[in-house]
């Protein structure tokens, strides 16, 4: 395999999956070619991975990997889940969205959160495969670093005493809910 579609629109997302894939293999953006995103229908991170991969391979002959992720928060019902873009998208940023977030739970024991992924790869006219990887952590009680992407400033891991937005970005894409994700894809499929 030479050539693969990464199948999101999201630069963080990009960035983090290319870093996961062989370096031998040339990545492609769909917004490199035009492609618009899909209208993200799903019921779960699953169920929306596969109808990306699905979408995108409609557009090219290339290889698809595509990823649907969000942070699960136990005590908000596991909100913002699948929405979790949009929530963003809704508060004006992931900035605003955190604050929201952080304010909700200012009286709130329980922290408890977990980030989700789940990865689909498709093959031009062969069946997709979707695998699942989740980190368990906290919620921070405040905003804390500007690295990563996303809720990454309000995930603290489970076992480390600093968030995602803290860490180095090698630190935190070697033990995260993608880097888990990937770890399965890559035992399913040899060739990533």
């Amino acid at each position: 395999m030479k050539k693969i579609l990464i199948g999101t629109h999201n630069k963080g997302k990009f960035k983090e999956i290319s870093y996961l894939l062989s370096k031998k293999i040339r990545k492609v953006s769909p917004i490199k070619l035009k492609i618009k995103s899909p209208k993200e229908t799903g019921k779960t991170f699953s169920m929306n991975a596969q109808l990306k991969a699905k979408y995108f391979s409609r557009f090219t002959k290339l290889p698809v990997i595509s990823d649907d992720s969000g942070l699960c928060i136990k005590v908000l019902e596991k909100k913002p889940g699948i929405h979790s873009a949009r929530w963003a998208r809704k508060h004006g940023s992931f900035s605003n969205a955190m604050k929201f977030i952080l304010k909700r739970m200012k009286k709130k024991k329980n922290r408890s959160a977990t980030f989700v992924c789940s990865l689909s790869f498709k093959y031009p006219r062969r069946k997709i495969v979707t695998v699942i990887g989740k980190i368990k952590g906290l919620i921070s009680y405040k905003i804390l670093g500007t690295r990563g992407f996303g809720y990454d400033p309000i995930f603290i891991p489970h076992g480390k005493n600093i968030t995602f937005g803290q860490m180095s970005k090698f630190r935190k894409i070697n033990m995260d809910h993608r880097y888990i994700a990937f770890k399965k894809l890559k035992r399913k499929i040899k060739i990533l």
